[in-house]
């Protein structure tokens, strides 16, 4: 037997036995060059029928009919004399009749060179031989036999065709590599293509897909849930938180807010003088249309300064103040001190407090938690629209501004406040004059 056989050829062999089994003496083996015809012939003559006198015949384009009636003679007799002016047939009988050879097998490779007369010759072999004669030819193309069965030879499917080059390469790419990829499609499961592979012509950078990617993934995905769940979280408490401090407020608020069409529409027509609302159940319900969230905190605190520093300002836009004009004193509390933020040091952190739109809003949240000897203020420009944005402290290292944080009052730490480098505060101070 043969070293190593593929299973599909190993079963196309018994499958030829089995016909041989059934009566069929004349079998046909078709298929295009470089299929393994002849590995598979080597294969069955070697494998099938211990027991029968075999002969197994090359032919070729320069092979007369006599060479060949010779050998195939020859391998089926002991020492047999053969008569060149008789046919195949007629030498065939007079050999059986004067010895006795028992069962032959005769495999025929290249049967496209078989001439008219032996085609015709070895079909009436296999119909009327006086002992038991099998016959099977290869050929590229249909051979004009008339009672002959023929068996195609199909190209090896992707696995066997990587499992024949692994037998003769001892270090194949990987299946990933687009060069390896694209030579096994193209072989079209030839095997003669197959093992004419030059693995030192071909080199492609292979990058291999992480087997763990998917944990990486999933990871990921519980991360990105979340922080959609702290987001909803932190907007529910301080929807509430305003709802508690509108409760708490039992004075008459004017009702200055107004809606986005109606500022379009001021140069065209006067706004109405606002009405006083005395009533408690309207004071309430006003004030929950006009909710104006006027701190501006992050999402979530971070101890890694990386983060913060990736995190742009909450975009909020505030609505008028709907409380009386603040005192000239208030008005004036925040004060823009951009050079003082030049100053200092590039490592050094600040915690941010508050970032709006308005400077109204920073004078009032300064005032109300009086932090007007503990803060510095800076301007910078986002989406085409100037922030002023209040910050407290220089520390040297993370661990002070931590500390300094909890000792800031309560109603200030309820905004969530975060740490922020000078770098990235005068990177944002040169927005201003872009």
């Amino acid at each position: 037997m043969q070293s190593q056989i593929l299973p599909s050829r190993a079963a196309l062999v018994d499958r030829i036995a089995l016909q041989f089994e059934y009566g069929q003496n004349l079998i046909v083996l078709l298929g295009t060059s470089g299929l393994g015809k002849s590995y598979l012939l080597e294969t069955f003559i070697t494998d099938k029928y211990n027991d029968f006198n075999k002969a197994f015949v090359q032919v070729s384009a320069q092979m007369t009919d006599v060479q060949l009636m010779t050998q195939l003679l020859e391998q089926s007799f002991n020492a047999p004399l053969i008569d060149h002016n008789l046919s195949l047939s007629q030498n065939y009988y007079q050999l059986a009749r004067q010895q006795q050879c028992g069962a032959c097998l005769w495999v025929i490779d290249g049967g496209r060179h078989l001439s008219d007369e032996l085609i015709t010759e070895l079909e009436l072999l296999s119909k009327s031989a006086p002992n038991v004669l099998y016959i099977m030819i290869a050929s590229q193309s249909k051979l004009p036999f008339k009672d002959a069965v023929n068996i195609h030879l199909e190209p090896l499917n992707l696995v066997e065709s990587k499992q024949l080059m692994a037998w003769y390469f001892t270090a194949l790419p990987y299946d990933e590599d687009p060069v390896f990829k694209t030579f096994l499609v193209e072989a079209q499961g030839n095997p003669s293509l197959l093992l004419a592979w030059q693995p030192n012509e071909q080199v492609a950078d292979v990058i291999v897909k992480d087997k763990v990617s998917w944990r990486l993934q999933l990871l990921t995905l519980l991360l990105i849930i979340m922080l959609l769940i702290i987001g909803l979280v932190y907007k529910a408490d301080m929807t509430q938180w305003w709802k508690d401090s509108n409760r708490q407020s039992n004075e008459q608020v004017l009702t200055t807010a107004i809606t986005t069409e109606q500022v379009t529409q001021s140069k065209e027509q006067p706004i109405k003088a606002p009405s006083l609302v005395t009533e408690p159940q309207l004071v309430t319900k006003e004030s929950a249309n006009n909710d104006v969230p006027a701190i501006v905190g992050s999402l979530t605190e971070s101890a890694i300064i990386v983060e913060q520093e990736k995190r742009p300002l909450t975009a909020i836009e505030e609505k008028p103040i709907t409380e009386p004009a603040l005192t000239k004193q208030q008005s004036q509390v925040v004060k823009v001190a951009s050079n003082w933020y030049l100053e200092q040091p590039e490592d050094h952190f600040v915690i941010q407090l508050l970032a709006v739109t308005q400077q109204q809003v920073g004078n009032k949240f300064i005032v109300e938690n009086k932090l007007e000897s503990i803060v510095n203020t800076y301007q910078t420009k986002r989406n085409g629209k100037m922030w002023w944005v209040v910050t407290t402290g220089s520390f040297s290292t993370l661990n002070e501004a931590k500390q300094a944080l909890q000792a800031l009052p309560a109603g200030v730490r309820k905004n969530k406040p975060f740490y922020k480098k000078i770098s990235k505060i005068k990177q944002e101070i040169a927005r201003v004059d872009q």
